[in-house]
């Protein structure tokens, strides 16, 4: 049985405001995240959630470290205990320049 995507082989993903990390492989959170958010950066996008699950905060903690040296990242927080809480972090990004 093949797994899907098949490996190796690059897949778009469409570009909203909810990312959630449950359907990224541990390998390939980094590179996804960064990509994420280049991606909404330039499709316009100013407030994300990004949900990475609570468990020991191993996910938590990359994408944090990814959106402090992100320079279009304005700011980033748990979100609200309706929204995720400590289990998704709510982003907000500065306008894109054309």
């Amino acid at each position: 049985m093949e797994s899907w995507p098949p490996s190796n082989e690059p897949f778009e993903l469409p570009i909203e405001d909810v990312f959630d990390l449950h359907t990224i492989a541990p390998r390939d959170v980094n590179e996804a995240v960064e990509a994420y958010l280049e991606a909404a950066h330039d499709a316009g996008l100013s407030a994300l959630r990004i949900i990475h699950g609570r468990g020991i905060g191993v996910q938590r903690e990359a994408v944090r470290k990814i959106l402090a040296r992100t320079p279009f990242v304005a700011d980033f927080g748990d979100a609200p205990a309706d929204a995720g809480g400590w289990g998704a972090t709510l982003v907000t990004l500065k306008p894109s320049v054309p």
